[in-house]
């Protein structure tokens, strides 16, 4: 572990490199080190028009006051909530609003026997935030050097070229046997890792072009500082075409099959990229990538239309190879990826289809306008969910619910219905959380559980897309501050944003460059009661109850890793919620 006297700061600047400053030149921090007693907010801030909560221990006490920062000039003051106790963290807490906060500044939330704690409320709280964890895409490409102008102190040498690939045993056909050489350039390593994975790619993408779709003006808007700003595509969408190119070449051109990784044999160690050198491979076709595969590549068929000028063919060639790997999936339904016994990297193992066959058939739907898709889809017998990179059901009613005008009329109405239901339902969860939180249940402290916080926000916001019921909206809010610092903890999960945060991810990149902050923009697993990793870790977690079961090492791969489909929904959330939020309550 190296030292960590660097402490990133919180990002307030609109320009991305000016973040990347900030985050280098930061202070010290006792990052992690807040006790289960502490008060805990939205470290970053809130919109003037956004509900606004505080957690304040039992003992706080039954008043609350706000000063403006640096004076005791009290602009708001109120009764706390009862002391209720919150099982997930087995501590009693009393809830502060402070939605009635609207005028941008800076305060101080003040109660008995607390230390004053800082608190911010600014028209763009969200804007930096928004572009740091969409740069951290660029941190983890593959296949390319990162130069101090763009990366600042995480500059680095290129690492895996992927342009001699290797076809595994498990992946060997007629056209192409075993120890054929391919060429898969680009894409994002997964994780803290530097392997490449279909099925988590593809949600990732999905949901990083949902954002774009769902609020352009955002994004339109937005410089990121990387390779491509300033040519005719929005960053977001210049990002994601590094990883949309590499997809492409995992397809097999004689049969769509898709290949389900682009892997090492094993997992390198803690190095750079450019020191990992051992051969890569492809490795084994299987349903669930070819039917994940095949609705991104639909729906960024889709949304890259409208700039043939920029690429042209682009749009079409998606839209192909989305046909090509569903006819392969019809005619192979039940080829599930198992790792080949010599393949010892991540597996995203899923023997449940029906939730993939479903998306790829909405998506196709949606993309080609052919029945027999909507026909595919059984539309009434797909129940809804949170989705996760095992269970995609819910990008399916996502979808639909974007693109509603293209349904008749009967589907538009059960679409309508079922995403509104669903986010009533998650919208009191977190009415009756004493917490103020979605996350009830210890089933949603999962490996990857910061994750499955913010795919609830995301489905609550399309149900506030499609009624404008502000609970909905409010629920998604309490999500974020969760992951930016509202959690028993008091830590934003964000490595680089925020007074504590992460400072020893699971990301070899971090551990590895000798920079001692660790590269921005990351969101954490977080709290995982399994402690898969704590066999392996030379420190102990400090408790088994689900919201306080993490630790700040890069040891832990269980709760502290980094994945690319973690940090999608942090940008799909932070971006919806700067703009959905009205400018006032």
């Amino acid at each position: 572990m190296k030292k960590s006297s660097l402490r990133a700061a919180p990002l307030r600047a609109s320009l991305i490199a000016c973040a990347l400053a900030a985050a280098a030149a930061g202070t010290a921090s006792r990052a992690a080190a807040a006790q289960p007693g502490d008060a805990a907010v939205n470290q970053l801030g809130y919109l003037p028009g956004a509900a606004k909560w505080a957690v304040l221990p039992a003992a706080a006490g039954g008043e609350f006051r706000v000063v403006r920062a640096g004076s005791d000039s009290v602009v708001l003051r109120g009764a706390t909530g009862p002391a209720r106790r919150w099982a997930m963290s087995g501590t009693e807490v009393r809830l502060v609003d402070l939605s009635a906060l609207t005028a941008p500044g800076d305060y101080e939330l003040r109660a008995d026997g607390q230390a004053p704690v800082r608190l911010r409320v600014a028209p763009d709280a969200y804007a930096a935030l928004t572009a740091g964890v969409l740069k951290a895409f660029y941190f983890n490409r593959a296949s390319i050097s990162l130069d101090a102008r763009h990366a600042g102190p995480w500059a680095r040498p290129a690492g895996h070229p992927d342009t001699e690939v290797l076809v595994h045993a498990s992946a060997a056909s007629a056209q192409r046997p075993e120890g054929t050489r391919l060429s898969a350039p680009k894409g994002w390593y997964d994780a803290g890792d530097y392997n490449k994975y279909i099925v988590n790619s593809s949600i990732t993408v999905y949901t990083l072009l949902a954002a774009y779709e769902q609020f352009p003006a955002l994004f339109k808007a937005q410089h990121l500082n990387i390779p491509e700003s300033g040519n005719a595509l929005p960053d977001v969408l210049d990002e994601v075409l590094w990883n949309l190119d590499w997809m492409l070449a995992m397809q097999d051109p004689a049969d769509g099959g898709v290949y389900n990784k682009l892997t090492n044999l094993g997992f390198d160690g803690n190095v750079m990229p450019h020191q990992a050198v051992g051969p890569r491979y492809v490795v084994a076709k299987g349903t669930a990538a070819a039917l994940d595969f095949a609705a991104v590549m639909a729906h960024a068929s889709r949304v890259f239309k409208p700039f043939d000028a920029q690429r042209p063919g682009l749009s079409a060639r998606l839209r192909d190879a989305a046909v090509a790997a569903w006819q392969w999936a019809r005619a192979n339904p039940r080829v599930v990826f198992k790792n080949p016994p010599d393949v010892r990297t991540g597996e995203y193992g899923d023997d449940k289809l029906d939730d993939e066959f479903a998306w790829a058939a909405a998506e196709l739907f949606l993309t080609t306008g052919d029945a027999a898709y909507r026909d595919a889809l059984k539309l009434e017998a797909q129940p809804i969910r949170v989705p996760n990179w095992g269970d995609v059901l819910g990008l399916a009613w996502m979808s639909l619910a974007q693109h509603r005008d293209q349904l008749a009329k009967a589907d538009a109405e059960l679409v309508t219905r079922r995403v509104g239901d669903f986010g009533r339902q998650l919208a009191a969860t977190w009415q009756g959380s004493a917490y103020r939180l979605t996350m009830e249940s210890a089933n949603d402290f999962v490996w990857g559980s910061n994750s499955q916080a913010l795919n609830q926000a995301l489905m609550l916001i399309q149900a506030y897309r499609l009624g404008g019921e502000r609970a909905q909206l409010d629920a998604a809010q309490s999500v974020l501050d969760y992951v930016l610092g509202r959690n028993p903890l008091g830590m934003s999960y964000v490595t680089g944003f925020g007074q504590r945060s992460p400072l020893h991810p699971h990301h070899r990149p971090s551990e590895a460059d000798g920079v001692d902050a660790p590269v921005p923009g990351f969101l954490v697993g977080g709290p995982n009661p399994g402690q898969q990793d704590q066999p392996h870790c030379p420190v102990r977690y400090a408790s088994k109850l689900p919201a306080l079961s993490y630790i700040d090492h890069g040891c832990s791969y269980a709760a502290n890793e980094v994945a690319i489909n973690w940090n999608a929904p942090l940008v799909y959330v932070s971006a919806a919620i700067q703009a959905l939020t009205p400018p006032s309550r």
